[in-house]
């Protein structure tokens, strides 16, 4: 953890410093800039809902990484490298240690319906190239409501920021794509069946409804509950026209999937001098952002 490099796990001291030192790219500054500021501000004179993320923000125990592109090949697998790393040391670090990824900006605007896509092309490579099996007791279909996404042997609940809220200020990311991974252990004691948890889901809803300033989404729900479903809640709808009717991920018990997730050090990302080069249309210095190329599993 925190070694030199771009694509690296990160404490948050870390980062801000890299950020304060130029030591990122300008986009990746912006990021650390907008979720700083998101977090610990106000807006409506309520604080940002997830009280468990603004003391995550305000104690320094999250942690952080930036990848270069939501598309290159490269960029995903360096993604997935650190992902792999995240899990290793997450529950020693803290209790709060949710994994904050900054995506690089695309280099047009994109919908709402493209950052969908976007979304959940960076969980099927991972789930592709997963060096783990599916957990034997998260079901594969996603239209049930125990299912959620699941890397390296472990169930998660990626939530997202993106630039096309206009309403939902709470989930408005000026930048890019924003992913904060959220392995269901950090939320033991909190389900939507315990006292807790209710306690707990009461509180952000209403501080949803007064910082937002419409009615919580209607997607939003509890793992577990009967009619209630995990995927919806990773990116919410602005727009319900532009929003999958379907779950876009294919997830299955196949193991390995892929040459790459039979090895966990991934794939060789080495240039001639040493540095990491690009594939799939990413920036070898990190500094364009999400390139023009296909999307590539």
């Amino acid at each position: 953890m925190n070694e030199p490099g771009l694509q690296v796990l990160m404490d948050q001291e870390t980062i801000r410093r890299r950020a304060a030192d130029g030591d990122l790219p300008d986009w990746a500054v912006a990021h650390v800039e907008s979720f700083t500021a998101g977090l610990l501000g106000e807006r409506n004179g309520t604080p940002f809902p997830c009280h468990f993320g603004v003391h995550a923000v305000s104690e320094g125990l999250a942690l952080y990484t930036v990848c270069p592109s939501t598309t290159g090949r490269d960029a995903l697998v360096g993604l997935r490298d650190v992902l792999m790393e995240y899990l290793d040391v997450y529950e020693d670090y803290s209790d709060y240690a949710s994994l904050v990824t900054f995506f690089g900006p695309p280099d047009r605007e994109l919908t709402e319906r493209e950052y969908h896509e976007r979304l959940w092309h960076v969980l099927q490579f991972l789930h592709v190239h997963d060096p783990e099996p599916w957990p034997a007791d998260i079901p594969t279909d996603p239209d049930t409501p125990r299912w959620e996404f699941c890397f390296g042997g472990e169930p998660m609940f990626p939530t997202c920021r993106a630039p096309f809220y206009e309403e939902r200020k709470s989930r408005y990311c000026p930048v890019g794509l924003e992913i904060t991974f959220q392995p269901r252990t950090l939320f033991e004691g909190l389900e939507a069946d315990t006292a807790a948890g209710q306690r707990a889901r009461e509180k952000i809803h209403d501080r949803l409804e007064s910082y937002d300033g419409v009615c919580p989404h209607a997607d939003l729900g509890g793992w577990g509950i009967e009619g209630d479903r995990e995927w919806p809640q990773y990116m919410l709808s602005e727009d319900p026209e532009q929003a999958p009717d379907e779950c876009p991920i294919t997830t299955t018990r196949e193991h390995p999937k892929s040459p790459l997730a039979a090895d966990h050090r991934g794939i060789a990302r080495d240039g001639p001098d040493g540095e990491r080069g690009p594939i799939g249309g990413d920036s070898s210095d990190g500094k364009r952002g999400d390139g023009p190329g296909p999307l590539q599993l």
